[in-house]
């Protein structure tokens, strides 16, 4: 709970004047705004401001900064580690109604859009034009909100993350100055990546408020498919040889034997044995996607795989995503009533199988229920472990776990977090990963935000 200070009041009455009732001080619309989709602590927002343009997010900027009143941009609260929590308090801006795709440029493969577009609705406008956004992040997440998180998902073995698919950018800067970044050019060496500093900076140097993105051509066939392994390092250990081949995977995702018993619990149709499996899918012509399967299949076979099941058709497909896009709630039905802590990191792929069979040596010293699932084309998987929301001793000890498993992926050359984000939950880990490089990313904040009012408490420490 949050109680504006005079500062924040007087900033509220200027901002209910240039907005009328698109700022919203009703407890239930506060409270929407002071969570996220995890396990970060609620803090309410003094207001919830929905703007329509960038120029009236510049004005609202304009206003907070004269007032010292700290903004909080909001997408759809998808994400996963506290980003969108206002700490402080302040105004939470909601981007929902800036949802516009302004132009499509099939010749060029790009789109520009306003930031609350979904990743699904510019999917729907480029269905005619033989184009797609590949960046699947599972949740139906707002466009500027994988901007500023830098989302990936379970596409970015092919077609990269939100760093390689933002081309440009216009942002709305603390003191409300409009900036726009990159340009609809596919290369530049004009002066600092300007685009890619924004680009996963979490909502705390600025207010991303247009974006380019990177288009691409729909495949003429795609297939889907599932196989099982004995063991997690058989299947990564299939995967690796399978990225060393230069099969051009599409999607390769792991799911371990505890997340597969989920997913029978929550999709009874699946039928699937309760062993690590790989989900793929496979994009590119008729004969060449015969050629991949079968290329894998050869290499799978290398390491003990079996029941491997193929689908073509486009419900069956959706089926198999939908199953995999729903793994959180498969993983919660194994502890009915449970609440989850969930975690990712990312390694090198070499290092993948290593990382995986550690933590699962400390998820069974835990003594919890931690089922696992990663886009293991990119060395990424994320954890969800289950605990009783009434037991702090659980919270405790789920924790414990995650930052054991983070010190892990440090040890073995990668990162706290491949996907999630840091926001409030895993600045603890940013000195260990980046050292000096982290005092410099505080210092380009307080250059940026010098009164520290863009989502204080996130990703630096000033």
């Amino acid at each position: 709970m949050t109680t504006a200070t005079p500062n924040h009041e007087k900033a509220i009455a200027r901002l209910r004047d240039l907005l009328g009732d698109r700022l919203a001080t009703g407890p239930s619309i506060r409270d929407l705004h002071g969570r996220d989709a995890a396990y970060a602590t609620p803090h309410l927002p003094d207001a919830v401001a929905f703007p329509d343009s960038t120029e009236e997010v510049a004005a609202i900027m304009r206003i907070c900064s004269e007032h010292r009143c700290p903004v909080v941009p909001f997408g759809i609260g998808s994400s996963l580690e506290g980003h969108v929590v206002p700490l402080k308090g302040g105004i939470s801006v909601d981007t929902s109604r800036m949802n516009r795709v302004l132009a499509v440029n099939d010749r060029d493969l790009d789109a520009v859009v306003q930031p609350g577009v979904t990743r699904t609705q510019l999917n729907a406008e480029l269905r005619a034009t033989g184009l797609m956004f590949t960046v699947d992040p599972g949740a139906d997440a707002t466009i500027g909100g994988m901007a500023a998180t830098r989302a990936s998902g379970t596409n970015a073995v092919r077609y990269g993350t939100m760093r390689e698919n933002v081309m440009a950018l216009t942002v709305v800067l603390a003191d409300g100055r409009v900036i726009r970044t990159g340009s609809r050019a596919r290369k530049s060496s004009a002066g600092y990546d300007l685009t890619h500093l924004f680009v996963g900076s979490e909502g705390t140097l600025g207010i991303i408020t247009e974006l380019t993105v990177r288009l691409h051509g729909s495949p003429e066939r795609i297939m889907a498919a599932t196989c099982a392994f004995d063991t997690v390092e058989d299947a990564v250990d299939t995967v690796i040889l399978a990225i060393q081949s230069g099969l051009p995977m599409a999607r390769i995702e792991l799911l371990d034997e505890m997340q597969m018993r989920g997913m029978n619990i929550f999709n009874p149709d699946l039928d699937l044995p309760e062993k690590p499996h790989l989900f793929l899918e496979f994009h590119g012509t008729e004969a060449g996607v015969e050629e991949q399967v079968a290329t894998f299949g050869d290499i799978a076979g290398e390491f003990g795989v079996s029941g491997f099941r193929s689908a073509s058709r486009t419900e069956d497909r959706t089926r198999l995503w939908e199953a995999r896009h729903n793994a959180y709630f498969a993983a919660k039905a194994l502890r009915p009533g449970c609440s989850a802590v969930l975690t990712d990191c990312c390694v090198p792929i070499s290092a993948l199988a290593e990382c995986i069979a550690r933590t699962k040596v400390l998820i069974a010293e835990s003594g919890l229920v931690a089922p696992l699932v990663g886009h293991v084309g990119d060395g990424n998987f994320h954890l969800a472990i289950l605990i009783d929301p009434d037991d702090p001793d659980d919270m405790a000890r789920a924790k414990t776990l995650a930052g054991a498993v983070n010190m892990i992926a440090l040890e073995l050359g990668g990162t706290v977090t491949g996907e999630h984000g840091v926001g409030s939950g895993k600045t603890a880990y940013m000195r260990a990963e980046h050292g000096e490089g982290w005092d410099l990313m505080a210092q380009i904040k307080r250059s940026i935000d010098p009164l520290n009012i863009m989502n204080p408490g996130k990703v630096v420490e000033v």
